[in-house]
């Protein structure tokens, strides 16, 4: 599960406004799909976000806003 929620409110961002400094013109909703999980970003836009939320004036990286998922290794 990302954390875009955590990052995104640590910044005092709404969805809007993060949307906006994403470049994505009424993107509300799409903030809100990728944060519920009903959406998956890509790669390039999971960039834009973390880039978003830094510009806000937070210090993040990818794996802080999208952590790599945990592989059970056989053993």
């Amino acid at each position: 599960m990302n954390q875009i929620c955590v990052w995104r409110e640590k910044a005092g961002l709404t969805q809007s406004q993060l949307a906006e400094l994403c470049g994505w013109e009424r993107g509300q909703s799409r903030i809100s799909n990728y944060e519920i999980g009903l959406r998956t970003p890509s790669i390039t836009e999971c960039r834009i976000i973390v880039d978003a939320i830094c510009s806000a004036g937070v210090d993040c990286s990818l794996d802080d806003v999208f952590p790599p998922e945990q592989v059970k290794r056989a053993g």
